[in-house]
């Protein structure tokens, strides 16, 4: 366990600690939902927020994947979530920073979560199919 807790810390550039702190009580998660568009061939990742998801909220996720995929369980760690911007937060940015541009057709899914003093809460994953250009 306090290995876990120092690892997450020095991930996110956070001192490390001599001993694991009590465990937080964790807020609602501000994402969401994981919405894709394709406008004029620019596709965009935006994760709908209705609240500000702060500093500790990473956004994880996986190489597009068949639509057929129902279950994904293989994400890396893209970043923390940016701030809303009309009620949305970009992660195009992030994602094809690692993955590329998902091709259309394909699933994209994406796993949120949060941390506070090296916890980090239970994961939520949403997916979106990368829809036709419009």
């Amino acid at each position: 366990m306090f290995t876990k807790i120092n690892c997450t810390l020095a991930q996110f550039g956070q001192p490390q600690v001599d001993a694991p702190p009590l465990r937080p009580q964790f807020p609602d998660l501000a994402p969401q939902n994981l919405v894709i568009t394709n406008t004029a061939g620019v596709v965009a990742l935006k994760l709908t927020c209705p609240t500000n998801p702060g500093q500790n909220t990473i956004v994880r996720g996986s190489k597009p994947v068949s639509q057929g995929v129902e279950v994904c369980k293989d994400f890396r760690i893209l970043g923390t979530c940016p701030a809303p911007t009309a009620g949305a937060s970009d992660i195009t940015s992030l994602y094809t920073a690692r993955y590329g541009t998902p091709k259309v057709g394909t699933k994209v899914y994406v796993q949120v979560n949060q941390f506070i003093d090296g916890w980090e809460s239970l994961p939520r994953a949403y997916s979106a199919i990368v829809p036709p250009q419009n």
